[in-house]
């Protein structure tokens, strides 16, 4: 069997560093196609990459046609409910990193359903965080599970949540606290930082069940996501601090090797020993 054929959507920090990868042949894919709302980066990217790739107008010819196996989503929410039943529905399999789409209910349950009627895969890295393997084993016995996410306020900047908040950024004095509630709620209101609450709700207890506390702090030099987790089967604590991507604060340098390690994974067939579940 070929290399794997890879379609990209999204041309920013996260898809230009995945669009590398594959270009240097640390992913054993071949980059075929590359789309982003904004036209010029896309050909931007394209123009750098050693194999240049076809950029296409829109997102339904990243998938259309046989030319490509697999769709990388490094976009936005708002990308994943446009684009990914589509890319279903045209027998592709895709990695989502704007998990977050996820945790609205008629969305996961059309494209689980896509999923299940055209024999595709969707897959989640784990981004930002560790220990989703041990929340998917204790799920039946989970009572509670905590995110605790702090970032620089230049991070949190242009977040829904802010608008009309009253809350000043850029007068924080120390940590400030500038949301309190549910995973759905954060995501909704964080879409662009804390992807990681998506992910823990799904790997866990659920949305309603999952606790997200998003503190901004002018102090802090990288981005820190806690998850506290208490159940039957006894307590998980999980800390980890990401250095913020170059290109994108908002992002962390994890998120993007995960997405890195995903391809890996998916690129490389069989005939290998595999870690974890």
């Amino acid at each position: 069997m070929g290399k794997k054929r890879i379609g990209l959507l999204g041309c920013g920090a996260m898809g230009t560093r995945i669009a590398r990868a594959i270009d240097s042949g640390e992913v054993d894919g071949v980059l075929e196609r590359v789309h982003d709302a904004e036209p010029e980066k896309a050909r931007a990217l394209a123009g750098s990459l050693a194999r240049r790739p076809t950029v296409v107008e829109n997102h339904h010819l990243l998938s259309s046609g046989p030319g490509v196996d697999l769709v990388v989503e490094a976009a936005s929410q708002d990308a994943v409910r446009s684009a990914a039943l589509s890319v279903i529905q045209n027998r592709k399999d895709m990695v989502v990193m704007s998990v977050g789409a996820l945790l609205d209910e008629p969305v996961y349950e059309v494209l689980a359903d896509a999923c299940a009627q055209f024999g595709r895969t969707i897959y989640l890295p784990s981004g930002a965080v560790a220990g989703l393997d041990a929340l998917r084993a204790v799920r039946g016995e989970l009572e509670s599970v905590t995110l605790t996410t702090t970032k620089h306020p230049r991070s949190l900047a242009g977040a829904p949540g802010l608008a009309g908040s009253g809350i000043d950024l850029g007068g924080a004095g120390g940590p400030t606290t500038v949301f309190e509630g549910d995973a759905a709620a954060a995501v909704r209101s964080f879409p662009a930082n804390v992807n990681v609450a998506a992910l823990l709700a799904l790997a866990g207890a659920g949305a309603a069940a999952t606790s997200v506390r998003i503190v901004a702090d002018p102090a802090a030099e990288r981005n820190s996501h806690r998850i506290d987790a208490r159940g039957r089967f006894g307590e998980i604590a999980v800390e980890v601090r990401n250095v913020p991507d170059p290109g994108n604060p908002r992002t962390s340098r994890l998120a993007i090797l995960s997405a890195i390690a995903t391809l890996r994974g998916v690129c490389s067939g069989g005939g290998s020993v595999r870690v974890g579940t």
